[in-house]
């Protein structure tokens, strides 16, 4: 790449760093908002989704502009990888937003505490994001391979939530509503969790050019066909 192309991929390096610590930040602050049941907190988290929202934005324009510089192939497959995690960083801001939003609805009523531990579930979310974030930074695939196991423990999590306040709500109906915003809540950690796996996943293939999605799909396929050709006398 030309000199002003390296340039422009160091300062997208850069704000890709520093968009990753928002999004993290944002997580957490809406955590604390759940935990602390804090108004004020949950209010600052829509302010950090709207710097996330601009991050992207830049991101994908100034990505969009170095693909047309011709980037050399490892070049390339950051740029690619990047313009996917901001993504899901962005999406991450999305799902905090949601929980800061429903634990202020929360705010409004008893507090309702159910046997699994939200705050537990949300810290696991919040360190698999903290944990592929900082195997983005350190180009870490041994780190990004460790987060992705971890998903299927926030997975089992959220379902014993929803499968306790489901059963709470018949057994006692007055508590509905305080259940269904634990529901949104649980479902977004999961989702959190989840881009967390996403972006372990890029710096995968970023670090080892390897794609590790969906491997079942890809042991299931069935294996080629042999080429035919004159059968021997």
């Amino acid at each position: 790449m030309a000199l002003n192309s390296t340039r422009e991929l160091d300062e997208l390096k850069q704000k890709l760093l520093r968009m990753a610590a928002h999004a993290e930040t944002t997580v957490r602050l809406a955590i604390q908002a759940l935990v602390d049941r804090d108004d004020n907190l949950a209010l600052r988290v829509r302010e950090e989704e709207a710097v996330l929202d601009q991050f992207e934005v830049q991101l994908d324009e100034q990505s969009i502009h170095l693909l047309t510089q011709g980037p050399a192939p490892a070049d390339l497959r950051f740029i690619a990888v990047g313009m996917k995690i901001s993504h899901d960083l962005e999406r991450v801001g999305d799902e905090a937003t949601t929980i800061a939003g429903r634990a202020r609805a929360l705010n409004q009523e008893p507090l309702l505490q159910p046997r699994v531990d939200i705050p537990r579930m949300a810290n696991l979310a919040l360190q698999m994001l903290t944990d592929a974030i900082a195997s983005f930074l350190d180009r870490d695939p041994g780190l990004a391979r460790a987060v992705i196991p971890r998903d299927k423990e926030v997975d089992a999590l959220n379902k014993h939530l929803n499968r306790e306040l489901a059963n709470g709500m018949v057994e006692r109906p007055a508590t509905i509503t305080r259940a269904l915003h634990l529901i949104v809540i649980s479902k977004s950690l999961e989702r959190i969790a989840d881009h967390a796996t996403n972006i372990a996943e890029e710096v995968v293939y970023l670090c080892e050019g390897e794609d590790i999605r969906h491997p079942s799909e890809r042991s299931s396929e069935p294996p080629p066909v042999p080429a035919t050709g004159p059968h021997p006398e």
